[in-house]
């Protein structure tokens, strides 16, 4: 099962690749802000959809949880609006491989002392060292 979960997220992967190039297309096109509008847009109709045929949870509940969880929604406009405006003048490449080196930095704090409720896995010299080699590796693809 875990490989097919790790199969699931490389797609996923490949997915936001092109989802990059798509809306910093599109931004080129109608605007920054009105092309991270629309692909929320379509990708809420789609949403809804699925969840009218295949959800299996209370949506009502929403109103029950806390108010924090609910910035999912504020930071992925954000990280659409960011990859729309930057794609189109660093390119996908480096802007995808600022993001993910982001997100392994950013999430390996989160493991590390625990925050929004998850589980607690220290940081250790390897994990760091590799942090600092993704900075470098940054460095190197970008520059000119």
């Amino acid at each position: 099962m875990q490989w097919i979960l790790m199969l699931l997220v490389f797609i996923g992967g490949v997915g936001m690749a092109i989802q990059s190039s798509v809306n910093g297309g599109l931004g080129q096109k109608i605007g920054v802000f009105e092309g991270a509008f629309v692909s929320f847009l379509v990708g809420t109709v789609v949403l809804f959809i699925v969840m009218l045929f295949f959800g299996r949870g209370n949506i009502i509940q929403v109103f029950q949880v806390p108010k924090w969880q609910l910035t999912g929604g504020l930071l992925g406009a954000f990280f659409v609006s960011v990859m729309v405006l930057s794609v189109p003048r660093i390119g996908v490449g480096a802007a995808i491989f600022t993001l993910i080196s982001a997100q392994l930095i950013a999430s390996s704090l989160i493991d590390h002392y625990g925050w929004l409720g998850m589980r607690q896995i220290p940081l250790d010299g390897q994990r760091i060292a590799g942090m600092v080699l993704m900075l470098v590796a940054i460095i190197l693809y970008t520059k000119k």
